[in-house]
């Protein structure tokens, strides 16, 4: 079925005529006569039955449906122009992976690890955009995800990367004061019974284990950690940099391995994408090199 997509030509001279406000203006730009610009406008209304400018004699102005359409419209040659010079950049070779990622995972232990890849592999160009929950890829542009959980989305392919192993961790003064237990638990809002979970795996119970300041990413727990805000439980993963200059430390030699697990998602339909191919490889490389054991 042929598409309904009005030309290119014209959605050039209607984009440049709306952020000008002048068909004047659009025709210098593009380098055609005004005319031009009035033909390829006045073609691209009578295509979508919408007028898209109010004519008048001081000028043009956009209609209400001109102002929403333009905004679209600008977005998506962003995108299209984007896309080319990539194309014409990399010569038809390397190429973009846009990878949806949870936010401390990334900055915490992938992005100190990504130089090494980019420097394989030069061509890639490898975009990161912060998610913390599961999403459809249909929706979105991602070609893969990081993400961690307990199982495979459906209509996915992946790879185990690692196990969540969590510590309960404090600020060094907190620690020496003792009775971290009485300290404030500092809580992930998103896992309400992680504290619980925790205290279960050492046969313990506490009456305030849901209580506390509660903080939407691990990276926020941590750092509260650091500041003497309370004890919090936290990936090891995350953290190896504050254990290693000693601004965080262990409140019990304990590590809890929860049910869920970090894996690189991504839809069956980009089995074949070279440049997530290449990223899949070098992220189990290092995934294995840092510890991670198949599931």
């Amino acid at each position: 079925m042929r598409r309904k997509i009005p030309s290119t030509l014209a959605l050039s001279a209607f984009e440049a005529a709306a952020r000008h406000q002048s068909f004047t203006k659009a025709a210098d730009e593009l380098a055609v006569t005004q005319s031009a610009i009035c033909r390829q406008i006045g073609a691209l209304e009578e295509f979508l039955g919408v007028a898209l400018f109010r004519r008048g004699r001081r000028g043009v102005a956009l209609t209400e449906a001109g102002q929403a359409y333009s905004r679209k419209v600008t977005a998506r040659l962003d995108d299209v122009e984007r896309d080319t010079l990539e194309l014409m950049a990399g010569g038809g070779s390397g190429g973009t992976l846009e990878l949806g990622v949870v936010p401390t995972f990334a900055t915490k232990w992938l992005l100190p690890r990504l130089p090494d890849f980019l420097a394989r592999h030069p061509g890639i160009t490898v975009n990161l955009s912060a998610r913390a929950r599961p999403f459809l890829f249909d929706d979105t542009p991602f070609d893969a995800a990081i993400h961690a959980g307990e199982a495979l989305w459906p209509g996915t392919e992946g790879i185990f990367l690692m196990h969540e192993d969590l510590m309960a961790v404090c600020s060094p003064a907190l620690r020496q004061a003792g009775d971290w237990c009485g300290q404030p638990l500092l809580q992930i809002s998103t896992r309400p019974y992680l504290w619980r979970d925790w205290f279960r795996s050492l046969d313990m119970a506490m009456d305030t284990d849901m209580a506390g300041p509660r903080f939407e990413l691990f990276s926020m727990v941590a750092e509260a950690a650091v500041h003497g805000m309370g004890t919090g439980l936290v990936p090891r993963m995350l953290i190896e940099d504050e254990l290693a200059r000693g601004t965080l430390v262990p409140v019990t030699p304990h590590a809890y391995r929860s049910d869920r697990s970090y894996r690189l998602l991504y839809p069956e339909r980009k089995t074949g994408h070279a440049p997530l191919a290449a990223f899949r490889d070098w992220l189990a490389a290092q995934a294995a090199a840092y510890g991670g054991q198949p599931q």
